[in-house]
């Protein structure tokens, strides 16, 4: 077995050993360290003598390495010899709490005493099983930076005395919520990079689907984890279509919908399904917007009425100035360039997003259709100078030059 299948194995694995780990020693940081160790000594020795059962070696392993590290500990010399007579390694995994451990483990890393910074790499470390290096990758950021805010991060759990168990009844939701943020900032990252030369990081976003299907089956009573999953995989479905083989963005109207994938949408439709039981919360309500797009065969027979009545739903629920500016784009769809304009104006005039490069691209977009090109031209080179992405900004600037 080569690095490939190593990573694999703990891709899928992570999180229950993790778990089960700091179920097992009643400490996060050392559990996800022994954790570490242990990946670090398969990558030496798999390639000489493949285990039979994999997943059984890493958490064996990963146990020895936290007995180890509590041993060196001379002031938990009684735990170590309570954890040395425990169980043995097979016998410790109760089957029936692992779930509930690997919800806890989420829990945990979305801490609110943690930075969101924190949460998202411990999330995808611990959690996702992924690498100091690929979350660098993902994010742009240097490998040192990740490492100190998981580090940080670890440390603040410690320090704020964080216990590991699942919250309280009353305190879940609330939590739960914090969860389902850091999976969104991470599918949203994958779908739309925030800088960089790639428009898509469809591995960081695959990730939070994985992640966010992991919290459905462990939450299947919250309409909300179900929403965002809708979300997650209706966005997901038109990845193939939104770039060309260049990997420039091909912008929706332009999309061959014959690309985007009808099991991705079948898989969004139907966890929307279970989202609306309750009412849609928020992310559910975005899920029924994407769901409306991915339903309608071109840009022009899309129910933009309709889309308007969420993002007004949407507003209410969840207000925020992005969600604004997306109603202004559905309002000009249904109703015309001059009535989203006084939107986008109003949106302005309160500086509701200073620095932000999606409001002079949309501003600029309805003046070229109001036939106010100058005008135009000149916030689609603005929202280029503001926009880090460089794939986005192309596009911009390209718009610009278009209106002469």
């Amino acid at each position: 077995m080569g690095t490939a299948d190593v990573e694999a194995v703990w891709r899928i694995e992570s999180a229950r050993i993790v778990a089960a780990l700091t179920r097992f020693t009643g400490d996060f940081g050392l559990a996800e360290d022994a954790a570490q160790e242990a990946v670090a000594e398969a990558l030496v020795s798999w390639p000489l003598a493949a285990p039979a059962n994999p997943a059984g070696w890493l958490m064996a392993t990963a146990r020895r390495r936290a007995i180890d590290a509590i041993r060196r500990r001379t002031a938990l010399q009684d735990r170590y010899a309570l954890l040395a007579a425990g169980p043995a390694v097979d016998d410790e995994i109760d089957l029936d709490r692992i779930d509930d451990d690997v919800l806890a483990l989420m829990f945990v890393s979305c801490h609110p005493v943690l930075s969101r910074e924190a949460r998202v790499a411990l999330t995808l470390r611990v959690v996702g099983g992924l690498s100091s290096e690929e979350i660098a990758r993902a994010f742009l950021v240097p490998v040192p930076t990740v490492q100190a805010r998981i580090t940080r991060g670890k440390k603040t759990i410690a320090a704020a005395g964080v216990p590991f168990e699942l919250p309280a009844a009353g305190e879940r939701r609330e939590r739960l919520g914090a969860v389902l943020s850091v999976l969104y900032v991470i599918f949203t990252e994958g779908s739309t990079a925030t800088s960089g030369d790639r428009l898509l990081r469809p591995d960081v976003a695959y990730e939070a689907i994985r992640l966010a299907r992991t919290l459905a089956a462990l939450q299947p009573d919250e309409p909300e984890v179900h929403g965002l999953l809708a979300l997650c995989e209706l966005t997901a479905a038109r990845f193939p279509a939104r770039t060309g083989p260049d990997g420039s963005p091909v912008l929706l109207e332009d999309q061959d919908r014959r690309r985007w994938d009808l099991a991705a949408i079948r898989r969004g439709l139907a966890a929307l399904v279970k989202a609306s039981t309750r009412g849609l919360g928020p992310y559910g309500l975005q899920a029924a917007i994407a769901a409306a797009h991915a339903s309608a065969p071109s840009v022009e027979a899309t129910d933009w009425d309709r889309i308007v009545v969420l993002y007004e739903a949407l507003g209410r629920v969840a207000p925020s100035p992005v969600v604004e500016l997306n109603r202004a784009v559905a309002v000009a769809m249904a109703s015309g360039p001059a009535q989203a304009l006084a939107i986008v104006d109003e949106l302005i005039a309160l500086d509701r997003l200073p620095g932000s490069h999606l409001v002079p691209t949309v501003r600029g977009e309805l003046l070229a259709r109001l036939g106010r090109r100058p005008e135009a031209r000149a916030e689609l080179e603005l929202a280029a100078r503001l926009c880090a992405n460089q794939r986005e900004r192309s596009v911009l600037l390209r718009k610009a030059a278009a209106l002469g």
